[in-house]
């Protein structure tokens, strides 16, 4: 079972992990109102279709009336093949760096916990690190230590501890819901002062 989008934001919740402000949308109207003086994003939320940005089921750096209204406009096209479906605002996310935090149920080890390189670059380049629940944090940095990538994920160390805490967070997360088979925090935006988890996806 897929959890619903908000209810696995109250599991990230519950262990100190922060993703971005969201909101169902009924209408351009309401997602106008959400976001208020800044930029927004709209996704089309269907457990027919995993692959948003695949899909062009994502809309980026909206702001304005006009931009929104087209934008939402062509999300209920789309989604008439993909019913049944949800629309979701977001506040746009801060420039930064795009990790994966993830994590699966392996059947003969147990709970894995993986960091890698995110949004499209983790099918692309292949550049993540795994480790068998719970961790430590000496072994959340042998992860990130693996990364090919690891200078631009860090900021040349900058985000080195924030990325060890939330590999913590997510390691203890996993370890201690056994009935969670399958999660990705994909993409995690990283900046030097903070980080934004932008999409959440739990099986249960």
């Amino acid at each position: 079972m897929l959890l619903d989008y908000f209810e696995g934001k109250k599991v990230l919740d519950r262990y100190g992990i922060r993703s971005i402000e969201s909101k169902y949308v009924e209408s351009s109207e309401d997602a106008l109102k959400f976001a208020g003086e800044g930029k927004l994003v709209l996704k089309l939320i269907s457990e027919k279709q995993l692959h948003k940005s695949k899909a062009g089921l994502v809309k980026l750096d909206l702001s304005g009336h006009e931009a929104i209204a087209k934008a939402y406009r062509e999300l209920e096209a789309k989604g008439r093949a993909l019913q049944p479906y949800r629309i979701i605002a977001q506040k746009m996310a801060l420039g930064g760096v795009e990790i994966i935090i993830g994590g699966n149920e392996d059947p003969q080890f147990g709970k894995m916990v993986l960091l890698g390189l995110g949004g499209i670059y983790v099918e692309v380049f292949r550049d993540f690190a795994l480790r068998l629940c719970p961790i430590t944090r000496q072994d959340a940095l042998d992860m990130i230590d693996q990364l090919k990538s690891r200078k631009v994920v860090t900021y040349g160390g900058e985000a080195t501890g924030m990325i060890q805490d939330l590999l913590v967070k997510t390691s203890k997360l996993l370890y201690e819901n056994g009935d969670i088979k399958e999660l990705d925090l994909n993409p995690v935006v990283v900046r030097p002062d903070g980080y934004d988890v932008v999409d959440i996806r739990i099986l249960k």
